[in-house]
C-alpha cells in the first residue's frame, strides 16, 4: 500500500464521521445560502476542528462561493477540500540538512513518544543514515528502559545516564558521542511532562544552550508528540507546550483510532504549527510524512 493509501485507510474513522455529515448537510439544500454555511460550520466543529477554525474555513468558503458564483451545494464539498488543504499549508518536511542534525522529542506519557522515536530511528537507518538516540527523559520511571528496547529494535545505539540525571547532561553526552562517531542524526527523548511551564522552559532552554554550544548551526527540529484520539485536548496540550518549548512541528499519533482527525486543521490554524508526521497504525512503517492534499482528500 502506498503512502496515499495508508493515509486514506488511517483516516477512515474521521472520514466516516466528517464526510458523511458534510454530505448529509449538502444533500439537504437545493441551493447555497447562509443556513447551509451555518450547518456546515457546526459539522466542522463536531469533527474537532473547533469554533475558530470552523468559522474561518466557512468564511473562506463564503468568499469562494461568491467569487465563483457557485449555486449548487454539491460543488461546495470540493471547495471545502481545497480550502482545508490550503489551510494546512505546504511546508511539512523535517529540515535535517546538516551532519549531524538534531531532533528533540517532547510529549506527555501515553502519547506515543517513545514508539515514535523508535520508528523514526528505523526509518532514517533504512535510508542509510547513522542514528544515535539520547535518553534525556530522565524523570519518568522506565522511560530509559523503554527507549532502550526501541533502540535495539531499530538497531541503533543509545546514550543514557541514571534515572533522575540532568537531561542537559545526557544531551551533552549524546552530542559528544555523535561528533566522535561522525553520526548523521541525533534523536533525543526529552521532556515527558508539562509539570510546570517555568521548569519546562528552563530545562529546554538549558538543552538548547548545550546544542548551540556543541553543534552551532546544526539543523534542529523540536517536535511535540500528541495523541489524536484526545481531540481538542491535543490542541490544548499543543498550545501549552508551544508556549514553553519553541516547537517546530507536531507528530500526531493514533490517527487511525479516532474520528477526531479534524484537530490537525485546528492545530495548524490556531497555533501555526505544522503537523510533520502522522501515525496511522501499530506497524513500524506506519509513521508517515504529513501531506496536506492527501489529508484533505482522506477526510472528505
Amino acid at each position: 500500500m502506498g503512502l496515499f493509501g495508508k493515509i486514506t485507510a488511517g483516516l477512515k474513522k474521521t472520514r466516516d464521521t466528517l464526510a458523511g455529515a458534510v454530505d448529509a448537510v449538502l444533500a439537504s439544500f437545493t441551493h447555497v445560502d447562509e443556513e447551509l454555511f451555518e450547518e456546515l460550520e457546526e459539522t466542522l466543529i463536531m469533527a474537532d476542528m473547533g469554533l475558530p477554525t470552523a468559522r474561518a474555513l466557512c468564511e473562506r468558503l463564503r468568499t469562494r462561493v461568491k467569487a465563483e458564483r457557485v449555486s449548487d451545494p454539491a460543488q461546495v464539498k470540493e471547495l471545502l477540500r481545497e480550502e482545508i488543504a490550503a489551510f494546512l499549508g505546504d511546508d511539512h518536511a523535517l529540515h535535517l540538512e546538516t551532519r549531524p542534525s538534531v531532533i528533540l522529542m517532547i510529549g506527555v506519557n501515553g502519547a506515543g513518544k517513545t514508539t515514535t522515536i523508535g520508528k523514526l530511528a528505523l526509518h532514517y537507518k533504512q535510508q542509510g543514515r547513522s542514528v544515535l538516540l539520547g535518553a534525556a527523559d530522565t524523570f519518568r520511571a522506565a522511560a530509559i528502559e523503554q527507549l532502550g528496547v526501541w533502540a535495539e529494535r531499530a538497531g541503533v545505539e543509545m546514550i543514557r545516564q541514571a534515572e533522575g540525571s540532568d537531561p542537559a547532561a545526557v544531551v551533552y553526552d549524546t552530542l559528544s558521542a555523535a561528533k566522535a562517531r561522525g553520526t548523521d542524526l541525533i534523536i533525543c527523548d526529552t521532556a515527558g511532562r508539562l509539570h510546570n511551564k517555568k521548569n519546562l522552559m528552563d530545562e529546554l532552554a538549558k538543552i538548547a544552550r548545550v546544542i548551540d554550544r556543541e553543534l552551532p548551526g546544526a539543523s534542529r527540529e523540536t517536535l511535540l508528540v500528541v495523541d489524536a484520539t484526545t481531540g481538542q485536548n491535543a490542541l490544548n496540550q499543543a498550545r501549552e507546550f508551544a508556549a514553553a518549548a519553541g516547537l517546530t512541528g507536531i507528530v500526531l499519533t493514533k490517527l487511525d483510532g479516532t474520528a477526531k482527525g479534524g484537530v490537525v486543521v485546528a492545530i495548524q490554524h490556531e497555533l501555526s504549527l505544522p503537523v510533520k508526521l502522522v501515525g496511522v497504525g501499530e506497524g513500524i512503517d506506519d509513521l508517515l510524512p504529513f501531506n496536506a492534499a492527501e489529508f484533505a482528500a482522506g477526510i472528505l
